[in-house]
């Protein structure tokens, strides 16, 4: 993909690194931007051989300041024939806030600000890794909107709810500390270290069969859904592949010969 103008792509081995890179302004996005990311975010759903991603954005100020608020606003006074498309596209915004049947898993390295629909970005990965200057928030309705793109709906299931309450209803930022206090976030660690933080999650992602952390994350997620009996005897697509997988049998014959297991994330039909 070497048409993208908003954010950097990269695959090394099997981890797809995705970068926003519109740091002169905190990396917020535009209807373009949104429009990139979902491509790319489509590319690594199809890539069998992508096993986990990380997302965040370029510079150390802000991963992500959500909503281009700005560029809204000056597309607001060109005659209506002249407006790029509003809205996110179907997959939510940055291509990914909507996309319920993503099941592989996705680190967010939130390396400053991650506001409004940056916020909701983090929110929509598996595992967030904050550096301990970083604040995060959804401030939307300070600016007369709402937190849209599932941030009203995933703060009060990652938070106790008064507190998420609290702070949607205020605006108010959450520093990084109280962010993991409240379980919104996996680990807080100084700017200098978020990198090694960051590769120590992927690495142990990697340890573990790919198509078992796959059937984890649809069953963890689609079974919030359901009642706990209904969650337990349910079919999940990927368990099923999991069962079907060379890495079923790979796993435990690893184990009994005392070696690491060699993944190859195939399974049968």
């Amino acid at each position: 993909m070497d048409d993208l103008k908003f954010c950097r792509y990269e695959k090394k081995g099997h981890v797809a690194y995705v970068t926003i890179t519109r740091p002169e302004v905190f990396n917020a996005l535009h209807v373009y931007a949104n429009e990139e990311l979902a491509r790319v975010w489509d590319d690594f759903a199809a890539d069998d051989e992508s096993w986990v991603a990380v997302l965040t954005g370029e510079g150390d100020r802000s991963f992500c300041a959500g909503n281009d608020l700005k560029f809204t606003a000056e597309m607001s006074r060109l005659p209506r024939e002249e407006r790029p498309p509003a809205g996110f596209p179907p997959s939510g915004f940055g291509g990914l806030t909507s996309r319920y049947d993503l099941f592989k898993p996705i680190v967010a390295r939130v390396n400053g600000y991650a506001l409004g629909g940056g916020l909701e970005l983090a929110m929509a990965c598996d595992i967030i890794v904050i550096a301990e200057h970083a604040e995060i928030g959804l401030p939307e309705p300070r600016r007369g909107l709402i937190a849209g793109a599932m941030g009203v709906h995933r703060m009060p299931r990652q938070a106790p709810l008064k507190a998420a309450m609290g702070y949607m209803l205020t605006g108010r930022h959450i520093p990084a500390r109280r962010a993991y206090e409240l379980g919104l976030v996996s680990e807080v660690v100084a700017l200098p270290d978020l990198d090694a933080a960051v590769d120590g999650w992927v690495r142990d992602i990697l340890r573990c069969a790919p198509l078992s952390v796959r059937a984890t994350k649809e069953a963890a997620m689609v079974g919030l859904n359901m009642p706990l009996e209904e969650a337990g005897v349910a079919n999940y697509e990927w368990e099923t592949r999991r069962r079907r997988s060379d890495d079923n049998i790979e796993g435990p014959r690893a184990f009994a010969e005392k070696r690491e297991p060699q993944w190859t994330g195939r399974w049968r039909e």
